[in-house]
């Protein structure tokens, strides 16, 4: 049996962005995050079951502030306490998988998607993507971008505006364009922000 386009994307392999079946779960995705980002602050019972219909797995305590924008949304995995604050986006062609406690400022961006570097492959729309996981108590600050295939271990603090283009492990801030480690969290400290 062939492979469809939807398992070419899961599997990490090129895939034709404009496939019907992408283009429909993309605009149901639409559907799903524009009425998210039109619902008021105070319809909190609506607010969660918006975000359990867009996303694949949601943990309690889950709050997502507009203008939240994402491909799929079912690929988007958050564990409990997750926060999403104003304008942030999610390109979920393959898993973005979040822990409990995490923290995304304003304006965080999270890629799994992405195009092949062979321009005739990339003006062919074809696209590709590598997942990205991102452990338990981090914070993402403002305006940071996390770029696919990246992998964050828990309590990871990244600066505002830093742009992570490889991995990292556990109990570290980093920062910059591309992200480095500027600090190591000594236990005491990683335990502060585990609450």
């Amino acid at each position: 049996m062939a492979q469809t386009e939807y398992d070419k994307m899961m599997a990490e392999d090129l895939y034709d962005v404009n496939d019907r079946q992408l283009v429909e779960q993309r605009e149901h995705a639409r559907d799903l995050y524009e009425t998210l980002n039109q619902t008021s602050f105070h319809d909190t019972e609506g607010l969660q079951q918006l975000i359990k219909q867009l996303f694949g797995t949601v943990g309690t305590g889950s709050e997502v502030r507009p203008r939240f924008i994402c491909d799929y949304g079912y690929n988007i995995h958050v564990g409990n306490n997750f926060f999403a604050n104003f304008d942030c986006i999610l390109l979920d062609t393959c898993p973005i998988t979040i822990g409990d406690n995490v923290l995304l400022a304003p304006r965080v961006q999270i890629y799994t998607a992405a195009h092949p570097l062979d321009v005739g492959a990339r003006t062919s729309w074809l696209g590709c993507g590598k997942a990205v996981s991102i452990g338990d108590n981090c914070w993402l600050g403002g305006n940071s971008v996390i770029l696919p295939d990246v992998h964050l271990g828990n309590n990871v603090i990244v600066g505002g505006g830093a742009v992570v283009t490889r991995s990292f492990g556990d109990n570290v801030v980093i920062a910059g364009n591309p992200a480095r480690v500027i600090k190591h969290l000594t236990g005491e400290e990683a335990a502060q922000y585990r609450g």
